[in-house]
């Protein structure tokens, strides 16, 4: 059995694998094991609803990678890696949430039959899918191996995105705007928040006419009135209601690319500190995106952003963006660059973000934000193109 489709030409892969290598060899590693899932597709292509079990990608220097993971998820390994079926292990089922035996007990067997035994191996030590107990039987099977924090190392990696990645982000540009327009139009009062999620969904899976959708990273948040004020609720099913602002953070998918969104809307008549607060945000938008240029650095967007706010006396405490692209559940971004004061990094053409400077207030809350593509040349290009403000319901 072979992949049936690559995302992304063998050269790309192959190109991803060298740049990875390049760092694994600066940093005096023998191999690095991969778990983030992100990671894993980025570098082998492999995709499937396996990250709740152990799972990962051993990186070698000088032979293919390694797919190692559930006996029965090989079956999706070898439908979906560019690697040949010799470089897909599977672990029996008597590993999986077992008190008496962990995966990581089979995983050091395999590292030690690569003679890792000894060897320095970068592992991913804060990562959502890297356990503390998973580190501790590797540990205590392979006692004389020195273990490096390789955090971040692929992530940072996947950064400056090809054309190809670009193209795909398009694409989920596109799904996030059908959502956009889909919402603003179904949003009434009386109509049960459930239902509208409902159609969000079936606007997100469906896709556009150049894209199906796949499932984002994260669910549609979308709380309302005073409950704007916490940034990461959901949906019940309480209808909408007159009076209230709803904020909708959504991205469309596409083979695992995001393109998140979020826009505002008021039913009924917009209090005066919320019109002004949309003033605000809204230069301040204006004023990161054209600092959001190649050879600024991060903090430059975070600061362009800040200066309208603090005309107008409101005080930000997060972040207001980070870098985004392929992702799996539980979060759409990439875990390196943040859009702050203290981030320094250097924009480079090719870096994608979420510009996301959400306003959460003791009792509201305000989101209009843009994903955004750092160019060659000039301020950043937005993915999606929507209307920048406040959209009222009278």
């Amino acid at each position: 059995m072979v992949a049936r489709e690559l995302p992304f030409s063998p050269d790309e892969y192959a190109d991803r694998l060298k740049r990875t290598r390049d760092v694994m060899a600066r940093r005096g590693l023998d191999a690095l094991f991969v778990t983030d899932p992100s990671n894993q597709a980025w570098l082998t292509a492999y995709d499937g609803w396996s990250f709740y079990v152990h799972q990962g990608v051993i990186v070698l220097p000088d032979s293919p990678p390694l797919w190692w993971g559930r006996q029965q998820d090989t079956n999706g390994a070898l439908r979906t890696v560019w690697m040949g079926p010799d470089r897909v292990l599977g672990y029996a089922d008597n590993y999986v949430q077992s008190t008496e035996r962990h995966p990581m007990q089979d995983l050091a067997q395999v590292l030690e039959g690569l003679s890792l035994a000894r060897g320095r191996i970068g592992v991913e030590m804060d990562n959502y899918y890297f356990s503390a107990k998973a580190f501790e039987v590797l540990q205590t099977a392979l006692p004389k191996a020195t273990w490096e924090d390789a955090t971040g190392l692929v992530n940072r990696l996947r950064a400056v995105k090809s054309p190809a990645e670009i193209a795909y982000m398009r694409k989920a540009a596109a799904i996030s705007e059908k959502i956009i327009d889909g919402l603003l139009e179904r949003v009434v009062p009386g109509v049960p928040k459930n239902e509208v999620v409902a159609e969000i969904f079936r606007d997100a899976i469906r896709g556009t006419g150049e894209a199906w959708g796949d499932y984002p990273a994260i669910v549609p948040l979308l709380p309302s009135g005073s409950d704007a004020a916490a940034p990461h609720l959901t949906w019940d099913g309480r209808p909408f209601a007159d009076g209230e602002a709803t904020f909708f953070e959504i991205s469309g998918c596409y083979r695992r690319y995001h393109a998140p969104l979020c826009r505002t809307l008021f039913l009924g008549r917009p209090p005066d500190f919320l019109r002004r607060a949309e003033a605000a945000l809204v230069e301040g938008l204006e004023a990161g995106l054209d600092a959001a240029r190649a050879g600024n650095r991060a903090c430059d967007i975070a600061r362009a952003l800040a200066a309208p706010l603090e005309r107008a006396g409101i005080e930000r405490g997060a972040r207001c963006g980070y870098a985004i692209g392929l992702s799996y559940p539980p979060d759409w971004g990439e875990r390196t660059i943040s859009l702050r004061e203290e981030d320094e990094t250097v924009l480079e053409p090719g870096m994608t973000f979420h510009f996301m400077p959400g306003l959460w207030m003791q009792d509201w809350g305000l989101e209009i934000t843009e994903s955004i593509l750092i160019r060659e040349e000039g301020p950043a290009e937005t993915f999606c193109n929507r209307p920048r403000r406040l959209f009222v319901k009278p």
